[in-house]
């Protein structure tokens, strides 16, 4: 089933159960009024919404139209937000470009970090930049909601815990995060609020697309109307989405309507070598950082700036016949 959140006025918005081809959408609030309620009683309310969804689909029930601009990030605020690193391939260009090794535990020790997640930007909702010398960059990802996860779950268990999935715009400011990063701390300022698709949908609602923990689909990012990323997620990823989920709970639990992103998606080339352009044939880039490195790796020096004023950007990702799976997040940098 397809879910989102519909902005009534409400800091937390009202639960709607959308179509499969993302046209109408159908008031869940008499099972769960907003969509971090249905988490919390998800094994109770998952069979309501899934009824409810069914009766969308045979317009079998009242529907209004559905319209991804009035709608929140499916979690308008969320209890936590993790983003790890599923695609070591990014890693691998940043570091290459500063003539530093990647460390060997990298490949079995995921990075994460934990963002602010207080505020999410809704899927058009413009960003705001305070100054162009903040470097600010999108990096188009995946990500999943999980229900209560216990601490010390295992990869295999910790899949069962994966209830809804959904993209994610994880805005970066990267000409703030080396000085972060060299006070020891981490990631704060250089991680302002991101912005989630308009819907999130269950794993089942992939299909055979939905193997391994990973989707097998490309994820399109467009960038100032042209194609800039078509980025496969199901390759090249050193870690799935459970094992994510299992290195976040290692240590503590993980509550209900926790969201776990998979970090930037990035694929090598067809040669083993760094992936080429979209212009140029290649799968492109989920973040401009990465094309960035490939310029510095090749030419000694960057050539694509960072976003400005006026930039837009767009994710989404489409199924095998082309149908927006789960509506597209479309934005664009503004002055603060």
């Amino acid at each position: 089933m397809k879910l989102a959140t519909l902005n009534d006025g409400t800091r937390d918005g009202k639960l709607v159960v959308v179509s499969k081809d993302l046209t109408r959408c159908c008031a869940a609030g008499y099972i769960a009024p907003t969509m971090q309620a249905a988490l919390d009683n998800w094994a109770r309310v998952a069979p309501e919404l899934e009824l409810l969804a069914t009766d969308v689909e045979h317009e079998a029930v009242p529907c209004e139209r559905f319209h991804e601009r009035q709608a929140h990030s499916p979690l308008p605020r969320a209890y936590q937000w993790a983003d790890g690193s599923a695609y070591i391939n990014h890693v691998e260009l940043v570091r290459k470009a500063r003539n530093a090794e990647v460390p060997e535990s990298f490949y079995h020790d995921p990075l994460m970090y934990q963002g602010g997640s207080d505020s999410f930007l809704p899927p058009r909702a413009d960003i705001p930049l305070g100054d162009t010398k903040w470097g600010c960059d999108m990096e188009g990802e995946v990500a999943v909601i999980v229900d209560d996860v216990p601490m010390g779950v295992s990869v295999e268990d910790a899949a069962s815990h994966i209830k809804l999935i959904m993209l994610v715009n994880d805005v970066s400011l990267r000409g703030l995060i080396p000085g972060e990063l060299a006070k020891g701390f981490g990631f704060f300022q250089s991680k302002p609020s991101s912005a989630f698709s308009p819907v999130a949908v269950t794993p089942d609602e992939l299909g055979d697309a939905w193997k391994d923990n990973l989707i097998h689909l490309p994820l399109m990012v467009d960038y100032r109307g042209e194609p800039f990323g078509r980025a496969e997620a199901g390759v090249d990823a050193t870690f799935n989405m459970a094992q994510l989920v299992a290195h976040a709970a290692k240590t503590r639990p993980l509550c209900a309507g926790s969201i776990i992103g998979s970090g930037t998606i990035s694929n090598k080339g067809s040669d083993g070598g760094p992936g080429k352009p979209v212009s140029e044939g290649g799968l492109g880039y989920s973040c401009i950082a990465e094309i960035r490195m490939i310029e510095t790796i090749a030419n000694g020096e960057p050539t694509t700036p960072f976003m400005s004023p006026g930039d837009t950007v767009k994710v989404e990702m489409r199924d095998k016949d082309n149908h927006s799976i789960f509506g597209a997040i479309e934005q664009t940098v503004v002055e603060a």
